[in-house]
């Protein structure tokens, strides 16, 4: 199963690596500060405490310039999404994030936004699908890192949505997995 997701890991890389690098990196002033793939396990049930859904998601993000200056690190604008590969949850977010990095090339991210998805909301009687609760979710993430050859960038990244008990039900959904990431 590791191996599996390994291998999936990097293929996904490559691809969007080999087409979205050729076309951005030769733009000076981008919007685009950084992106990220990866593949996550899905449902973990770690924070939310429920777990009904299967598979892996794919995962793509994009860091976005400028960015904003506080307590020795920097905010920027993010916007992603993660696709799952069993039919469950499948989603898209934004918000953003802040990042603190040492100088060795260690760095930590916490993100804060908002993610629309396509699960389940309210159907109590479907038992293998978690309960949202509203198509509208807050995100939070952690993301602890490491830069290498000043662009290249791996994370492990855990990520929990909730509708923060603003509507019931309200079981969440949890994801952890490897990402890649190119500063550009």
């Amino acid at each position: 199963m590791i191996r599996r997701f390994v291998i999936r890991l990097a293929l996904l890389s490559a691809v969007i690596s080999g087409t979205l690098l050729p076309t951005t990196t030769g733009s000076a002033g981008s919007i685009i500060h950084e992106m990220r793939v990866g593949i996550l396990y899905h449902d973990l049930g770690v924070w939310s405490g429920t777990s009904h859904e299967d598979g892996i998601d794919y995962n793509g993000e994009l860091i976005f310039s400028p960015s904003w200056s506080i307590l020795g690190g920097e905010i920027r604008p993010i916007a992603g999404f993660s696709i799952n590969d069993s039919g469950d949850t499948s989603k898209i977010y934004g918000g953003g994030v802040f990042e603190y990095i040492w100088k060795n090339g260690v760095f930590l991210d916490l993100g804060l936004g908002l993610t629309i998805h396509n699960g389940e909301t309210d159907d109590e009687e479907v038992t293998d699908k978690n309960l949202l609760g509203s198509p509208i979710l807050f995100r939070i993430s952690i993301e602890p890192g490491y830069t290498f050859m000043d662009h290249h960038r791996v994370s492990l990244m855990f990520d929990h949505v909730s509708n923060g008990y603003l509507a019931d039900p309200n079981e969440g959904l949890d994801t952890l997995g490897l990402r890649y990431g190119y500063r550009f």
